[in-house]
């Protein structure tokens, strides 16, 4: 297997922001990378648009003149460039960053296989797809892992590892090693659904939804609380009309999916509804929230009484209490499967979503006793599997 130690030529397949994002990330580090995408003109175009974003960091200082154009020159148009990975020169990592359909990441690994040299490592971006399906149909499946940035990628920290059963275990470690020289911060995890943010991240717009729902509080009022008394740097409500109604839904209801329907995913109501509303966030003007032309709300006003009489009250009825308990669940019970350890799962929170804390740190400020007591209030009063607790906390008894 090649040694990512000495890698020097990398191929980045998909130019949309995330795959032009990683091809920065990776000139930055010094490598020849080749730009591919399967729309013709696709990657010149996405070269150029990163011209312009570079000049604008170098209009602020951010960055010299000669930094950027040594990033460009790196970046590499060449006869792959609009597809055709047969064209591809030799690399020693090859990174898909296309978009989230299996068959179309199956065949762009195949080809891959089939033209680099078995010494290539191949990599997926994908955030949602099960990264042992994709190395199914691959002679040697052990190549292939996953490496799933965060958007954007020049600016996030987080880097998830994501091994299958097959996955070589040095390939694996050379991987974070080489994360690391890139300057992120690697955490390796199975393929499992939503690996560990997706996963564990469920709750918090779940339980928000949840009490929306059951008319509990507004949004703009959950929101509040979970900022002020939570920590956290936005609400639920507001970061779900951020990254878009629709984004969150689907990756939502692909965990509860790829988990077999399990009652603790199930997706909320009241979010399909925005979606088929056509209320998808900022993108288009209404979410939970109306936005007016510079993208500020101007109905999320919260109700700051309301927010004194509900943290603190009953769980059922708490946004704070009720959605640490439940990040709490969640990242012990990944830590049980043994698809991460504690510490990773705690990293991986605190710098992909940007929570205040780890579910395992919050677990040793709140108290096993009370996040157990906690949660079976919630599954008397609200039964049907989503509150269940997790074994590796009633251990703690």
């Amino acid at each position: 297997m090649a040694l990512l130690e000495d890698l020097t030529t990398v191929a980045v397949v998909g130019a949309g922001a995330m795959g032009t994002g990683i091809a920065q990330v990776a000139a930055q580090a010094g490598h020849q990378v080749h730009l591919v995408d399967a729309e013709p003109g696709g990657a010149a175009a996405a070269h150029q648009r990163l011209g312009d974003s570079l000049s604008r960091l170098v209009g602020k200082g951010k960055m010299t003149a000669d930094e950027r154009a040594g990033v460009l020159e790196r970046i590499v148009i060449g006869p792959a460039a609009d597809g055709d990975l047969a064209q591809l020169p030799p690399v020693g990592l090859a990174i898909e960053a296309v978009i989230e359909d299996l068959a179309v990441k199956q065949e762009i690994f195949e080809t891959l296989a089939d033209h680099q040299d078995e010494s290539t490592v191949l990599a997926t971006n994908t955030s949602s797809l099960d990264v042992g399906a994709l190395s199914h149909d691959l002679a040697t499946p052990e190549r292939l892992i996953g490496l799933h940035f965060f958007n954007p990628p020049p600016l996030m920290r987080l880097v998830e590892v994501v091994r299958t059963t097959q996955s070589d275990p040095e390939i694996l470690e050379q991987a974070s090693t080489l994360m690391e020289r890139w300057g992120k911060t690697p955490v390796l995890c199975t393929s499992t659904p939503g690996f560990i943010v997706n996963r564990v991240a469920r709750p918090f717009y779940g339980e928000a939804q949840r009490m929306i729902e059951a008319g509990t509080a507004d949004p703009a009022t959950i929101d509040l609380a979970l900022r002020e008394h939570g920590g956290f740097r936005m609400g639920p409500c507001e970061l779900t009309d951020l990254i878009g109604q629709d984004v969150n839904f689907a990756v939502g209801r692909s965990v509860w999916l790829q988990t077999g329907r399990d009652p603790r995913y199930e997706p909320a109501d009241v979010q399909r509804r925005l979606v088929e509303a056509g209320r998808l966030g900022r993108k288009s003007g209404r979410g939970w929230f109306e936005y007016d032309d510079s993208g500020e709300p101007i109905d999320a006003t919260p109700d700051e009484g309301q927010v004194a009489e509900l943290v603190g009250g009953p769980i059922e009825t708490d946004p704070v209490a009720r959605t640490l308990a439940m990040l709490v669940n969640e990242g012990v019970d990944l830590v049980r499967r043994d698809e991460a350890t504690a510490e990773d799962v705690d990293t991986a929170m605190k710098l992909g979503t940007n929570y205040p804390k780890g579910p395992h740190e919050w677990l040793a400020e709140i108290g096993a006793a009370t996040i157990v007591e906690q949660l079976r209030a919630l599954d008397a009063a609200f039964p049907g599997g989503r509150y269940r607790v997790s074994s590796a906390l009633e251990d703690q008894l």
